[in-house]
């Protein structure tokens, strides 16, 4: 791959999108020109019509396969980020001579404003060949730049250097550019690769550090991001939205992230996933990563860290090996061998967790054992309902964090969260034909069906290594998990889904249609680009769904119909959407005899009966009194379109036997 992205980008980059330009527009001088890198024989693109910026620039590209090779070198594309205008694009010409677009003549090395029009192609003819040109435009969130031409100090441009091993790092330069046009050009401190098994995919992900804090399309303040390529996620979305929910259900630590376009050195790369980095001190806010040393260089007797379950740490990774070869990837604090501290951290770290590990395994069989002094019983419940949630094929063997800080109380103990790495997850995988096998799992890709607790277990033993299946054969967490599922999970899914619109949730989740509203252009110019829909055996199929339904007041749950999912990104991404709720509706069926609240219709209150208390108290939150809580909010819409004064009504009149 080397040799061919780097014969590619000499070449002058290629990839797609459906847009066109339209001619008779006036010569108009634009400003600015690319310097952040390297420009070839090509035209250039910027992302703000008459910005002076140098950065956010991307060379015409050709469509290319996943070894990066072009069908068709003499068919061009622009993909623009949301920021640009919809019929109008500075273009900067590349070519040692002038090259007239769409009846503009922009003379080598220079900048000119021309029109366009999506619906169109037109032709260029430039350095004695023709090309057809067609644009494409995004509907993301931000568009990421980031710039260097010599990223090792030789000559060998940033992508090329990156992607030839994962433990390369580089400065550069960049921009974040918003929808409005706003540029942020902070410099990058350090890009490098991410990932275990998805960084062997062509896409790749990486880590990057800001030289100073920088907000993503309207996210917090911070300087380390993960930018996540989603290759294996046809839909682009599963990370993002199992994120999303965590943070609406309240699990502590919940990365926030956005839906961008990703560029480096004028190449478009595609639509990735900017992401906040599970970090100590700005997404893990009770942890700094310092705590562990006293003043005098001694090693505090307790302190608070990060650490990850992961099956793949090594080589240079900061980790454990406990109980049963569980790999504990440390990461807070983070220290280098030498460092005071290094030692006593990890014998520190493998002591907690090898007393959890035992203690959760001792209580599957023996009910009386409790966990609930070693770890946040509420949070661990949400966190093996995340994984339950989506199947999620890597539950407890990898990319499962957890936060051991103290309690409100000032007692040590684990927290479950941060949440990370979803992509296999929402029925999108397979599994491995003889590790199903040994668990006793006969259907892993369908809806229906317990996970976490057949995950990481041999079918013929009672007892597992595997965190998550521990937490979901615990009785104390199962105690706390029905409760979590239809006071947290539901009210939220329900809101995912469009059923409601819930004012408590909606500041971290959206509903479905706007998710699907955000990505669809950028998935469109991702996957005309190159990167095929058809990612390997591994990708569970997509035919066709049944539609399930559950009725939370009489615990009834069915499933019926069949809708057949095209092989598009709107069908990968309905089919995502709807083997989520089918599996929400699967797993209340199955909880629901376990919830012990209130299954009275419109009990707002939650006090077991409807009555004119519970019309009173949606009055009063509507009159800003006082505050519904989500299921609340769930509950009290009655029309499922948010709350109103017509809910009152509806539910008065509910009251008073007319509906």
């Amino acid at each position: 791959m080397k040799k061919a992205l780097a014969s590619l980008l000499a070449a002058v980059m290629a990839f797609g999108g459906t847009a066109t330009v339209y001619a008779g527009a006036e010569s108009e001088a634009a400003a600015g020109k690319p310097s952040g890198f390297a420009t070839e024989k090509a035209l250039y693109v910027h992302a703000v019509s008459g910005s002076d910026d140098t950065e956010a620039w991307q060379a015409w590209q050709s469509v290319h396969d996943e070894d990066f090779d072009e069908a068709n070198p003499n068919e061009k594309y622009f993909f623009l980020p949301t920021s640009a205008k919809d019929d109008s694009m500075d273009v900067y010409n590349g070519f040692g001579g002038s090259v007239t677009l769409n009846g503009v003549t922009i003379p080598p090395g220079e900048t000119r404003a021309v029109g366009y029009s999506t619906a169109q192609s037109c032709s260029v003819t430039a350095d004695g060949s023709t090309y057809t040109l067609k644009v494409m435009k995004s509907n993301a969130e931000a568009a990421v730049y980031i710039n260097n031409p010599d990223a090792d100090g030789s000559g060998t441009e940033l992508s090329v250097y990156l992607n030839d091993n994962k433990e390369n790092s580089a400065k550069a330069t960049g921009a974040i550019v918003t929808p409005d046009g706003k540029i942020d050009n902070t410099a990058i401190k350090k890009i490098k690769g991410r990932g275990n098994t998805s960084w062997q995919k062509p896409k790749k992900g990486y880590n990057i550090t800001y030289d100073k804090k920088v907000s993503v399309a309207g996210m917090e303040k911070n300087k380390k991001y993960s930018i996540l390529p989603n290759y294996q996620d046809d839909s682009l979305s599963r990370n993002r939205i199992l994120f999303d929910l965590s943070d609406a259900v309240g699990m502590p630590y919940a990365s926030d992230s956005r839906y961008v376009d990703f560029y480096i050195n004028g190449y478009y790369w595609g639509s990735y996933q900017m992401a906040e980095k599970v970090e100590a001190g700005s997404l893990v806010t009770d942890v700094t990563g310092e705590e562990y040393l006293n003043e005098d260089g001694t090693v505090n007797a307790d302190f608070p860290f990060i650490a990850e379950v992961d099956a793949s740490a090594g080589g240079d990774d900061y980790y454990v090996t406990c109980d049963g070869g569980v790999k504990i990837t440390i990461k807070a604090p983070e220290i280098d061998p030498g460092q005071p501290g290094y030692d006593e951290v990890k014998a520190y770290v493998r002591e907690k967790f090898n007393t959890l590990i035992k203690q959760c395994r001792t209580a599957t069989r023996k009910t009386s054992t409790s966990i609930a002094d070693l770890i946040d019983l509420e949070s661990a419940a949400k966190l093996y309902l995340i994984n339950e949630l989506g199947k999620n094929w890597d539950a407890g063997v990898s990319s499962t964090f957890l936060t051991y800080k103290q309690d409100e109380n000032g007692k040590y103990k684990f927290f479950g969260s941060p949440v990370w790495d979803y992509d296999n997850s929402l029925g999108n995988a397979t599994g491995v034909e003889w590790d199903l096998r040994s668990m006793g799992v006969s259907d892993y890709q369908s809806f229906d069906g317990w996970w976490c607790k057949f995950k990481g277990k041999a079918s013929n033993e009672t007892m597992s290594y595997n965190i998550i299946n521990n937490l979901a054969r615990n009785k104390e967490v199962l105690a706390v998990a029905a409760r979590v599922w239809f006071e947290d999970f539901m009210p939220a899914i329900n809101h995912f889904a469009g059923k409601t619109k819930n004012a408590a949730v909606s500041g971290e989740l959206y509903s479905s249609e706007e998710y699907y509203a955000l990505i669809k252009d950028s998935a469109a110019m991702n996957y005309t680009g190159g990167w095929l829909l058809n990612t390997g055996s591994w990708i569970a199929p997509r035919n066709a769904q049944k539609k399930a339904v559950f009725d939370f007041y009489t615990g009834e749950y069915a499933a019926s119909g069949t809708t057949r999912f095209n092989s598009t990104f709107k069908g990968m991404y309905d089919y995502a959407v709807r083997w989520m709720l089918n599996r929400a509706a699967w797993l209340s069926s199955q909880m629901y005899a376990d919830y012990t609240g209130s299954k009275v219709q419109y009990d707002i209150n939650r006090d077991g009966v409807f009555d004119v208390n519970d019309i009173t108290d949606l009055q009063r939150a509507l009159a800003e009194y006082t505050t519904l809580s989500a299921l609340q909010a769930d509950l009290a819409d009655a029309e499922g379109d948010g709350l109103s004064v017509s809910d009152v009504t509806h539910l008065q009149r509910v009251k008073a036997g007319f509906v």
